[in-house]
């Protein structure tokens, strides 16, 4: 299960402002390691998965967010690092702009990020904002769809922007054991939270819950640009629901004892999803979840 751990500051981001985020620009732009390729299978013997997304630009191609870097994977089995910034944790796709892409996590050196974005899908970075008490290392980090511009993010708490990252306010605490974050795509203070626990639902961005499935862990949940909601119910599989009313149906299993921590749908295809697994394999479905394959050659 994805866990929360603590990181302590990092000290050069706290001082000199705009010659900071200059700093760290650089930084994240440069690496030894970018543009090398490996394949799907061996990042399971190299890394951890901390996210995945589907490139709207290729929807063919995969991102998968790691702990040493981002990486875009094709049918080929082929990965080619894009960024070797260390630690992409809260890993999302901007809704609507292919170029751009948001993350937290913290770098080789130590210390955390904040909250960074890039423009130019994955290449480069910058830090937007250090967040509240930051800078910030989002584990849980979800986009509204409904509004692009609203942004929730756990650390020392749920942190909410409404101005696309620029700043931050603490709603309140999160649920606890949280695993995952998600954001509803009709309603901006629509939000999911998957935890050790269940499923929980917040309908006032995150200032009250309330569950939604209870008695199995809960390892993610997501949403769909149609509204669908899917979460991977430990022991039970992937399940389905419209976000209203929230009826949950079973849709696929067959992971026995493993889980999906991380899932992606394409935007383009509704019924096409990729999903990264505990043991860090990556998988692909055509029908919704159902039937699962390996994608670019990992081992399922």
């Amino acid at each position: 299960m994805k866990r929360n751990k603590k990181s302590s500051p990092n000290k050069l981001l706290l001082a000199g402002g705009g010659a900071a985020l200059a700093v760290l620009a650089v930084v994240l732009a440069i690496g030894s390691n970018a543009n090398e390729v490996l394949s799907v299978t061996s990042l399971r013997a190299t890394t951890h998965i901390h996210g995945l997304a589907v490139d709207r630009e290729d929807p063919s191609r995969v991102l998968i967010a790691t702990h040493h870097g981002l990486f875009k994977a094709g049918q080929d089995g082929q990965a080619e690092r894009v960024s070797a910034v260390q630690d992409f944790m809260g890993f999302n796709p901007h809704p609507s702009d292919p170029k751009t892409l948001y993350a937290s996590g913290h770098p080789a050196r130590g210390g955390n990020l904040g909250f960074i974005a890039s423009s130019d899908g994955g290449r480069t970075w910058t830090q937007v904002s250090a967040g509240v008490n930051g800078p910030v290392d989002f584990h849980q980090m979800t986009v509204s769809r409904a509004d692009p511009k609203t942004i929730y993010g756990s650390y020392r708490g749920l942190q909410v922007s409404r101005d696309a990252g620029t700043t931050w306010t603490i709603v309140g605490p999160t649920p606890e054991k949280l695993i995952d974050l998600a954001a509803s795509a009709k309603d901006a203070s629509t939000l999911y939270a998957a935890t050790e626990t269940g499923l929980f639902m917040s309908s006032d961005g995150g200032k009250s819950w309330r569950p939604l499935l209870e008695g199995a862990p809960v390892s993610l949940v997501e949403v769909a640009p149609d509204g669908a909601l899917y979460a991977f119910v430990v022991g039970r599989g992937l399940m389905r629901s419209a976000e209203e009313p929230p009826r949950f149906t079973a849709a696929g299993g067959g992971f026995g004892e493993g889980y999906l921590l991380h899932l992606a749908i394409d935007p383009q295809n509704p019924n096409r999803l990729y999903g990264a697994t505990a043991r860090g394999e990556v998988l692909t479905s055509s029908d919704q979840g159902r039937t699962w394959s390996s994608f670019g050659g990992s081992n399922s």
